[in-house]
């Protein structure tokens, strides 16, 4: 993965978080711009358009929750990857940060290495991409190059893992997915998430879909049968 060309941003009103960070993607290769607070970032990702958008939870003038709802509201930025900082460990802080949008976390405080690691890891999933060109099933088309949903000729609007996370179910209707299967084919081996990152992406998936498609097969994993 050539990260030449690749912008990132990152937003955080620590100083010396926004200077570590700067310091190793750029040595890394990745264009990098900084924003000290919520509202700069937002200003900033507009301006710069982004590739990939680090966002500290704990910002004034707007957090990072609230930073990554805007901008996922929003078209442009639906297939931006997102990235939070976080030094809250609690559970339920991480299953809210991906229910607003997020595609990972990194821990404070932070190593340089991991967070290279982390950075570079998105991208390659990203790179790679679903693998297919397009799907019609009924009323739903799911086109991987677009990255487009279509519901009775309808947009719908996914992000960019509930949309790896839809193409792999439907691209084998009726096969159970194992939840394992599942994590290493979307969110990849380098990436450490858990089980609550499938159920979310699962149950945001339905939503926008609004169809009754994908069945849990309990303590098992997922199927997709229209």
């Amino acid at each position: 993965m050539d990260p030449k060309g690749k912008k990132v941003l990152i937003a955080d009103d620590e100083p010396d978080i926004l200077e570590i960070v700067h310091y190793n993607l750029s040595k890394e290769g990745y264009e990098v711009v900084t924003a000290k607070d919520g509202e700069d970032a937002l200003v900033k990702a507009k301006s710069t358009k982004p590739d990939l958008i680090i966002l500290d939870i704990m910002m004034p003038r707007k957090n990072g929750m609230e930073v990554c709802e805007i901008l996922r509201a929003q078209p442009a930025f639906k297939d931006v990857l997102i990235i939070f900082l976080t030094a809250l460990n609690d559970e339920s802080n991480h299953i809210k940060g991906l229910e607003t949008g997020a595609d990972d976390y990194i821990s404070k405080p932070i190593s340089p290495k991991v967070l290279v690691s982390r950075v570079n890891a998105i991208f390659r999933r990203v790179n790679k991409g679903p693998e297919g060109k397009a799907l019609k099933i009924d009323n739903l088309s799911i086109d991987a190059e677009r990255y487009e949903v279509m519901v009775s000729d309808k947009n719908i609007i996914l992000a960019k893992k509930e949309f790896e996370l839809l193409f792999l179910l439907a691209s084998r209707p009726g096969r159970v997915f194992l939840r394992n299967e599942i994590l290493n084919q979307v969110w990849g081996n380098d990436v450490i998430v858990g089980d609550r990152t499938i159920d979310v992406h699962i149950r945001k998936v339905r939503q926008k879909l609004g169809l009754d498609c994908i069945t849990t097969i309990k303590g098992v994993g997922y199927k997709f049968d229209m």
